[in-house]
């Protein structure tokens, strides 16, 4: 997708795990350790085993041969007890390292700028969020502490078989070219494989998205062929990415196959004939083969999970792009939630392109008083939402700039920001909690009598105390239902009780019944006195009551006046009027 969020480069992906492994030295050292001795003790039983067939040869008597079995016994049990809690500490290190990785993600895309997310639209995010996150599990949980253990043990292998024989050594590395052949064939076309596959991935759960958030459109137009083709097309291409990820393991595992097996295979005949030469006991080329057939697991296990890395790998990559887009905002210092001035809210000579070179807006010049009420009419598409987002701060203006008190809204830290001026448009998400947590949400600390007086003020007390636990009923997701119309109060009133001084309302009220909406319109007009309120309506009553209106079309403000002004004027506001007066 062209608008979907970046995605980190590999130099970034490896300083973050470098970083993460820097954070759990101690745990890392306790696994590793851990593992080391398990392999260590596992070892002792080849050994031991060759010594055995080396003394049987030689005619040693059964009391040494149940020595030998009790002390393989011994070690077998020992190794166990290791195995068991060096899992132990990997799990704990993985689940410890997949909540940090959870908890930072959230952080990053709870910091991303609202117009970022309306950029690259919610498919993309959604998979971020939901299958690269479990992928990024499995290799956190299973893939990494799995090959940590299976490197060591090749390691630890390697050097039994040199103190075992050297010349034993040679046999094993006859799988070495084939190995490092196949993997960096591999290695070189897997990471862009796993990309793209997860990027089609994105695309089928933004059509998706689109064609449910949609479906009355969709049914009302009779588009459902088109939203049916646009979802074959994206099951297409996420098809042939899978493909040809699934091509390079069909080709992979074959070469992997045999490069594992090659050096219990090589030992074991090559072995031989060195004690034919005499070169090598009997014991040793036991041991040696034995030590041989031990590498066969780990060098699987490396090489399997390996495909698993590259999964991960993926998903880490687009997990860290979140953070590729900074935001756009420094960070707070402390007092910063001060508010100096009047609140004086300015546009001057904005411009806004959603695309470069294709303005939505060009050179508007808005300059409400403090305290009006300013309503923002005129036909769909003519760029109002568009303003209403650049005058509250959601959109960075492309030319000229948006201030309060002489500041740029972009010099501002986010929290502060919302102090000044904050939006409320059509769309209105009610959290997973109490209807009192939902309201607070904006102030954590305000108290119940202050949650309250907000619903009071937007006439929405009445029916919070008539709910099954008043206030303190569940809504949201599984939770009690709540109307649009009393969604909608529900924001207000969270804008009530973080008290900024400019509100701008993107078309608000639109969702609800005239007459609730003018009621809930007056009551928040009666709470606001003395705050600039920047109304964005298609329902001119919003006009009729405001002290100034902003008529804007193809992207200029075209009228401003009050509305008697206007109508009088005769001109596109009075032709509104009436048409709506009918």
């Amino acid at each position: 997708m062209s608008n979907a969020l970046p995605v980190a480069d590999g130099a970034r992906v490896r300083r973050y795990v470098r970083e993460l492994i820097r954070r759990h030295p101690r745990g890392l050292a306790a696994v590793l350790g851990l593992h080391a001795l398990a392999a260590a003790a596992g070892l002792v039983t080849p050994r031991l085993l060759g010594d055995l067939v080396e003394g049987i040869s030689r005619g040693v008597g059964a009391t040494t041969v149940d020595r030998v079995v009790a002390a393989i016994a011994a070690f077998v049990v020992v190794q166990s007890v290791l195995v068991r809690f060096a899992h132990l500490a990997s799990a704990r290190l993985g689940e410890r390292i997949l909540a940090e990785l959870r908890e930072e993600f959230v952080d990053r895309v709870l910091a991303l700028p609202l117009s970022t997310v309306e950029r690259a639209g919610t498919g993309d995010l959604l998979t971020r969020t939901s299958r690269d996150v479990s992928a990024l599990s499995r290799t956190v949980r299973f893939a990494g502490p799995e090959t940590l253990i299976a490197a060591l043990t090749v390691l630890l292998i390697l050097g039994a078989l040199v103190l075992t024989g050297p010349l034993l050594v040679l046999p094993s590395l006859l799988a070495v070219p084939v190995l490092v052949a196949g993997t960096r064939w591999y290695l070189r076309r897997a990471p862009q494989g796993y990309l793209r596959e997860n990027a089609a991935y994105s695309d089928i759960t933004d059509g998706i998205s689109e064609t449910v958030e949609g479906a009355r459109t969709t049914e009302a137009l009779r588009q459902a062929a088109r939203r049916r083709a646009r979802g074959d097309a994206d099951i297409e291409r996420s098809y042939a990415a899978e493909r040809y990820t699934l091509h390079l393991r069909t080709v992979f595992w074959p070469v992997a196959e045999f490069g594992y097996l090659v050096p219990m295979v090589a030992t074991l005949l090559i072995g031989g004939w060195f004690h034919l030469k005499g070169w090598a006991s009997l014991g040793q080329v036991t041991a040696a083969t034995l030590y041989a057939q031990q590498l066969t697991d780990p060098i699987e296990r490396l090489l399997g999970w390996l495909d698993e890395f590259q999964v991960g790998g993926a998903s880490l990559a687009r997990l860290l792009g979140v953070a590729v887009e900074e935001d756009d905002r420094p960070a707070s210092p402390a007092g910063s939630h001060r508010r100096d001035g009047d609140g004086r809210l300015a546009a001057h000579d904005v411009r806004y392109a959603y695309r470069p070179g294709h303005d939505v807006l060009h050179g508007v010049t808005l300059v409400p008083r403090p305290g009006e009420r300013l309503a923002m009419v005129g036909p769909s598409g003519a760029g109002k939402s568009t303003l209403g987002r650049l005058l509250a701060g959601v959109h960075t203006p492309s030319a000229g700039a948006v201030t309060v008190d002489g500041r740029p809204l972009t010099d501002l830290p986010l929290d502060e920001l919302r102090t000044h001026v904050a939006l409320v448009s059509q769309e209105h998400h009610v959290f997973i909690g109490t209807l009192a947590d939902n309201v607070a949400m904006v102030r954590p600390a305000a108290d119940p009598t202050e949650v309250r007086a907000a619903l009071s003020a937007v006439d929405a007390l009445d029916w919070a105390r008539a709910l099954p636990d008043g206030l303190g009923t569940v809504v949201g997701a599984g939770g009690h239902p709540l109307t649009p119309a009393q969604a909608q109060q529900l924001a207000l009133a969270r804008l009530v009780l973080a008290d900024p001084h400019t509100l701008v309302l993107d078309e608000a009220t639109s969702l609800i019944d005239p007459r609730a909406a003018r009621a809930l319109e007056r009551s928040l007009a009666a709470v606001l006195h003395g705050r600039t309120v920047i109304a964005i309506a298609h329902r001119l009553f919003s006009a009729h009551d405001a002290d100034r209106v902003a008529v804007v079309a193809d992207g200029r403000i075209v009228e401003l006046g009050s509305h008697d002004e206007l109508v009088a004027a005769n001109g596109s506001y009075a032709a509104l009027w009436r048409s709506w007066h009918g």
